[in-house]
């Protein structure tokens, strides 16, 4: 980085992209505006390599399904621990908190996000994995 202000504000502007993902879950075109329309992506609960905002709604639809009557999400909150960037491409690592109804603590899942710069900020690949106990 050469230290111009564009630059010093990578690190804030890609975080930021993370944060306002999640904080637009439930709203799937706000949600998928952060993505990349070829994104890849690995989820715990997920049997293979995801490719594509198509994907990503077939397991959205499947955890819908299997969801009806459990226990409601009562909060979602991402926690970014790192942020590194080269040029138009950007890393992070991140814990993401779920807090479920009637649970006493929250699950934890890590995250790897991978973003590239063209028009904005947007997640070329995501993986997400459930941190076990």
């Amino acid at each position: 980085m050469t230290g111009d202000s564009r630059e010093q504000d990578m690190p804030s502007d890609v975080a930021n992209v993370i944060v306002s993902l999640y904080a637009s879950l439930g709203d799937r075109p706000a949600f998928d505006a952060h993505l990349d329309p070829g994104v890849t992506i690995w989820e715990s609960d997920a049997p293979r390599l995801m490719r594509g905002l198509t994907a990503l709604d077939e397991l959205r639809d499947a955890r819908a399904a299997g969801r009806s009557g459990g226990p409601a999400v009562l909060s979602v909150v991402p926690e970014v621990m790192s942020v590194d960037v080269w040029d138009d491409t950007a890393l992070t690592c991140s814990l993401l908190w779920v807090t479920l109804e009637g649970e006493e603590a929250p699950t934890v899942h890590r995250m790897t996000d991978v973003l590239r710069r063209t028009d904005r900020w947007r997640i070329v690949h995501h993986h997400a994995e459930l941190e076990r106990a």
